[in-house]
């Protein structure tokens, strides 16, 4: 299985997303989490299994932090400033990604959109690529466009993981629906492909994220890949330390929190 390469204890995952200078701009950071080594730095004390980066943060500092953090260099994206369908071109080929350093790769799939036609071609051939060098292809499904009612609907989110399933993903990052028992459906229709569940905009109540985390575990998805509510925390170890217990300790929320005050 290509993917344990991401997974830790009990087949569960925890990864660090830093993929947002692109896709959200500058607005995400403030004056420490805009420094890609600080960023780094939490993910290596933390021993996460995985960073979710672009190619130009993984060229710059793959060589300093790749020995000790997994590389899930993401071969598309786009900014958010043009309107209309969305479409995130691949502009890093699988062959560059693993001379950085990459120990998986990442391409985001939007479902839905008048141009998923290219993305599911491009990810297709991605698949083959990685597989035939023995790396995992994490594939970010996000429905999106005018073809979508309901981006967080049970049925629209099976969907997502269905497709993971079909293209021949590894993982495959979903969002979440706050809906345990709809959940489980979603990650039913991805079969034999694990989920993670994308962390999301920051929370301002933290046991009310912890608890979030747990309740996707009790779905069944492996793990999460999270970024603004750790970089953006007063306490981003405090919260790698938290979910750490959490997903792969079973810690209940309310005592997972702890770790905040004591990281």
């Amino acid at each position: 299985m290509f993917q344990d390469k991401l997974l830790g204890r009990k087949g569960r995952t925890l990864i660090l997303a830093y993929d947002h200078g692109l896709e959200h701009g500058p607005t995400d950071f403030n004056i420490r989490s805009v420094d890609p080594d600080f960023v780094f730095d939490l993910a290596v004390k933390a021993k996460v299994n995985g960073i979710a980066v672009l190619p130009g943060v993984a060229e710059e500092y793959g060589k300093k932090y790749g020995f000790y953090v997994p590389l899930i260099v993401k071969l598309n994206g786009k900014s958010y400033l043009p309107e209309g369908e969305p479409y995130s071109s691949q502009f890093c080929s699988v062959k560059r990604a693993i001379s950085l350093g990459a120990s998986a790769v990442g391409y985001t799939i939007y479902l839905g959109s008048q141009y998923e036609a290219r993305m599911l071609k491009e990810f297709g051939r991605i698949v083959e690529e990685a597989h035939s060098r023995h790396i995992p292809a994490v594939a970010w499904v996000y429905p999106r466009g005018q073809a979508v009612k309901d981006e967080l609907s049970t049925e629209t989110l099976a969907y997502a993981a269905r497709t993971g399933l079909e293209l021949g993903a590894d993982l495959v990052k979903l969002k979440y629906n706050n809906d345990v028992e709809g959940f489980k459906w979603v990650v039913r229709n991805a079969g034999m492909v694990d989920v993670v569940v994308a962390g999301g905009e920051k929370h301002q109540d933290y046991l009310s994220f912890l608890r979030m985390v747990k309740n996707t575990l009790e779905a069944g998805a492996k793990g999460v890949a999270v970024g603004r509510n750790v970089w953006q925390s007063e306490n981003p170890l405090g919260i790698l330390e938290a979910l750490s217990k959490l997903i792969f300790h079973d810690v209940p929320p309310e005592k997972a929190i702890s770790y905040l005050t004591h990281a």
